[in-house]
């Protein structure tokens, strides 16, 4: 709830130009939403988990930059 409240604050004061979420938590699709009708660039990061459809849909990117390590394979952690 606060990190969606902390997204809506900074997409209605414009303080930021670009918002990257590092979940794959789908709980975050309406601030993902408002964030972008408000003109913010807005990147996932799911660190290698798979993400639901809905959450995939409002967002602008998806990109990971941890290194995927064996231990993620063993998990059968993958991305859609």
């Amino acid at each position: 709830m606060r990190i969606g409240l902390d997204i809506a604050a900074m997409a209605f004061k414009k303080q930021v130009d670009q918002i990257v979420l590092v979940s794959g938590d789908s709980d975050f699709v309406p601030a993902a939403k408002l964030a972008r009708r408000e003109g913010i660039d807005f990147i996932l990061d799911p660190l290698w988990a798979s993400i639901r459809s809905d959450l995939i849909e409002h967002v602008d990117g998806i990109r990971t930059v941890w290194p995927r390590t064996s231990s993620d394979d063993r998990r059968n952690v993958s991305r859609p």
